[in-house]
């Protein structure tokens, strides 16, 4: 027994001497696990030269940054493949990441999370354009333009964020390939909490947005799947359609699958005159002139005006000035979905046309507006107007496709002076500009006209932007751009670009 007694002594000092180590003696640095995508850093050049090879371990530095330090001058000093950890504090910084393959990765520390507060008067938090960018845990608030946005950047990861008040856009991948955005929380954003612009392969997973004017955006992008959000009182839940005077004209093959969407009722606050300051409330989906959308298991309620709203361009905002765009939803496939309680307080025009059919209340799905090859696996199953010509999809449920990422990362691209304003003008410029309509700011054939022939008041501009027009907003300044791609952007606007 007074064997025993002393093993059980043993075993009690042991587990207090771990208990002291990790509560008084822990190095917090050591214990913070790197990013589990780290294995997506990728080194050398294959043969074929279409993707590079990729290398399981990281062999970065690791640069940390603590409360009053500075996380761009952690930027300025990483090399590629560099993970920088950042800890518990307020940061006022607008944070630039032109380089290749940096992580990002805020450290939570007791519930305390390092916070990027714009105190309003900054534009964006993080503003990236390097390839193979990761950004997680970090809780940015109080930025007048955009939480995250990425301009032309390929295989990005943004997840585990809270973005709250961070003005036109929450989380914005613009002009990128290969991308993962997941497990964010976003609220009180003026446009999208989340913005998948002009991009191909992205997943969209695990999100929740709420009180924003739009919940999840698919808009001129293709191959996206957006997959398990909480998309609540929103002005419209999730949506894919087609803005007209972007350089990319279409957006096909989206899924939306396994979503809540329920109860988006929130009074529009967009900008006046924007795209979306026309999205009604109470709006569930939105399907604009997008094609090959596929809408599955979602459970879908609540939502005031309708469940899904299926437009072409000329029902769905102001008629298409833009030759090259194909205006009607095709193909759209509305598969097995839990649908209630939706259309209570139908809004405009959708009020007016369900009054023609004697109903005081909206539908669960309703189409207008041009269109071919749309399907619906039970349209006895939804309250519906406008799909009686809607056939039987082919398929039942799209459990194969688990993921519209690539297998292996996008290369990075070789520019020449053309090639470089092309794509500063689709990942900069195009965020904000459309041709012709209104965007953001004023329409690019606007900026053409008042710059003609004269290329260095575009430069100037971009690096000192002057708010002329009471009726648009201020735009950024885009300084931290290379002079190469200011002028060559500058050279491509008056000189090449056209509808």
């Amino acid at each position: 027994m007074k064997k025993l007694a002393s093993f059980v002594k043993f075993l009690l000092i042991i587990a207090i001497g771990v208990l002291i180590g990790k509560f008084y003696l822990n190095d917090t640095s050591s214990s913070v696990p790197i990013p589990s995508t780290i294995k997506y850093r990728y080194t050398g050049q294959n043969s074929n030269n279409d993707s590079r090879e990729i290398t399981p371990v990281f062999n970065g530095e690791i640069i940390e940054v603590k409360n009053g330090g500075s996380i761009q001058k952690a930027v300025d000093a990483a090399k590629s493949g560099d993970l920088i950890r950042v800890y518990p504090g307020i940061y006022h910084e607008n944070i630039y990441i032109d380089k290749d393959d940096i992580s990002l990765q805020g450290v939570v520390i007791k519930g305390e999370w390092p916070t990027l507060d714009g105190q309003k008067k900054l534009n964006d938090a993080f503003l990236y354009s390097g390839n193979g960018i990761l950004i997680e845990n970090f809780k940015i608030i109080n930025y007048k333009g955009n939480g995250v946005m990425g301009q032309a950047g390929n295989n990005f990861i943004v997840r585990n964020n809270w973005i709250i008040d961070t003005g036109v856009y929450g989380i914005f991948p613009q002009y990128g390939k290969n991308g993962l955005v997941e497990h964010n929380v976003l609220s009180g954003i003026e446009d999208a909490a989340i913005y998948v612009g002009m991009c191909d392969n992205v997943d969209v997973l695990h999100n929740e947005v709420f009180e924003n004017v739009a919940g999840i955006e698919i808009e001129n992008s293709r191959h996206c799947l957006v997959e398990n959000n909480y998309a609540h009182n929103n002005t419209g839940g999730i949506l894919a359609f087609i803005t007209p005077g972007l350089p990319i004209k279409t957006t096909f093959d989206v899924i939306f699958r396994n979503n809540f969407v329920v109860n988006n009722n929130h009074k529009n606050f967009a900008a006046p005159g924007s795209l979306v300051s026309g999205i009604p409330a109470g709006t569930g989906i939105l399907i604009m002139a997008a094609d090959d959308v596929i809408v599955e298991n979602n459970i879908i309620s609540g939502n005031d005006n309708v469940g899904v709203l299926i437009v072409d361009m000329a029902n769905g905002a102001a008629a298409s000035k833009d030759p090259n765009v194909e205006p009607n939803p095709d193909r759209v496939v509305i598969l097995d979905n839990l649908m209630y309680e939706n259309g209570n307080n139908p809004k405009g025009e959708l009020k007016a046309l369900m009054m023609t059919q004697f109903s005081k209340k909206g539908p669960d799905i309703f189409a207008i507006g041009g269109g071919q090859g749309s399907t619906i696996l039970d349209k006895n199953k939804y309250r519906t107007f406008g799909i009686d010509n809607y056939g039987i999809p082919d398929i039942l449920d799209t459990k194969h496709i688990t993921t519209f990422m690539l297998d292996k990362p996008v290369a990075p691209r070789s520019l020449s002076k053309q090639e470089l304003g092309e794509l500063t003008y689709y990942g900069v410029c195009a965020g904000c500009h459309a041709y012709k309509e209104r965007l953001i700011g004023i329409p690019t054939e606007t900026i053409k006209a008042i710059y003609a022939n004269n290329p260095e008041g575009i430069i100037d501009y971009m690096n000192h932007p002057k708010n002329l027009r009471e009726d648009y907003p201020e735009m950024p300044p885009q300084d931290y751009l290379s002079e190469d791609a200011k002028v060559a952007v500058a050279d491509y606007i008056l000189n090449t670009l056209r509808e």
